[in-house]
């Protein structure tokens, strides 16, 4: 059987977002750890620990989606990579909005946001001609 990469990048999320999750557990007790519990930092790290699980599970739905139909073509190809561009995004601008006030959340998110979106579109589009 032929690996299909997101697969690999489903579970490869999934076991980060177990080790994100421990490491911030580890520190979570501090009262001010990264600014304390509501702190824009602090959010900003926690949303690109969660990113890891639902993007993982967006890769993974998306490769039984195309396994369970047997589905193939130009437009999985696209979707495949959109979505494995926006996963590894994701997680990347959550951590750069955490660590450099002056970014802009707009542009920062305009990247994983337009391609996990595009992916989405392609993989409706493609399943809607069943």
């Amino acid at each position: 059987m032929k690996s299909n990469p997101n697969l690999i990048l489903a579970w490869l999320w999934i076991l980060l977002g177990f080790g994100s999750g421990m490491v911030l557990g580890l520190f979570f007790h501090g009262e001010h750890w990264l600014g304390g519990y509501a702190s824009f930092k602090r959010r900003m790290y926690r949303l690109s620990h969660i990113s890891f699980f639902g993007l993982g599970a967006v890769n993974l739905l998306f490769c039984l989606t195309v396994r369970n139909f047997s589905l193939a073509g130009r437009g999985f190809g696209i979707a495949s990579w959109a979505f494995i561009i926006g996963a590894i995004a994701m997680p990347v601008c959550c951590v750069v909005m955490a660590n450099i006030p002056k970014a802009r959340p707009h542009l920062v998110f305009a990247a994983p946001v337009a391609s996990l979106i595009a992916g989405g579109i392609l993989t409706l589009k493609e399943v809607i001609k069943l």
